[in-house]
């Protein structure tokens, strides 16, 4: 067990429970898995298009950005792909909290002279990716990792447990 899944108190699981039944979740999830599809049919299709006729350097970029782009939407979608096996039951809200279930740290600086000479349809995929990112990432960061980095307890929240354990609910 790690130990992000040994500090997943119960009132942690009920929110992780929580948030994977709500209509923010539900939300978040249409709007990344559209987005995945979106990109890969663009990708497929008119980018693959507009990346031949592209001169050397900008199609480097190009082949740079869409594998970051790829990359930072196949970890949405893996988090909240998770988050639903959570609402489905098919995964326990502690194992969820382990540490392989995190999104990776994004960079997002992009060199300048990229962005000048890559096509529109691939700069607005990567900014509405990159957008969506932040987003999941403060999800993840709000219900998973600041409950392990946040040492000491809250005071609230340890009287709940003693009145919890007091009257034998949990």
């Amino acid at each position: 067990m790690s130990e992000l899944t040994a500090l997943a108190k119960p009132w942690r699981s009920d929110v992780i429970a929580d948030f994977a039944r709500s209509e923010l979740f539900e939300r978040t999830f249409q709007e990344g898995m559209d987005l995945v599809e979106e990109t890969a049919a663009y990708l497929d299709g008119g980018g693959r298009q507009e990346s031949k006729r592209l001169d050397r350097n900008a199609a480097l970029a190009y082949a740079a950005e869409s594998m970051r782009l790829t990359t930072r939407l196949m970890q949405v979608a893996s988090w909240l792909l998770v988050q639903r096996a959570v609402r489905e039951g098919d995964m326990a809200p502690e194992a969820a909290c382990e540490e392989r279930y995190r999104l990776a740290a994004e960079t997002s600086d992009h060199p300048a002279e990229a962005l000048e000479i890559l096509p529109s349809g691939l700069l607005e995929l990567m900014d509405r990716s990159e957008r969506l990112f932040e987003r999941v990432r403060h999800l993840d960061r709000r219900m998973y990792v600041e409950v392990a980095e946040d040492s000491t307890p809250n005071p609230v929240l340890s009287q709940f447990d003693r009145l919890r354990d007091a009257f034998g609910a949990g």
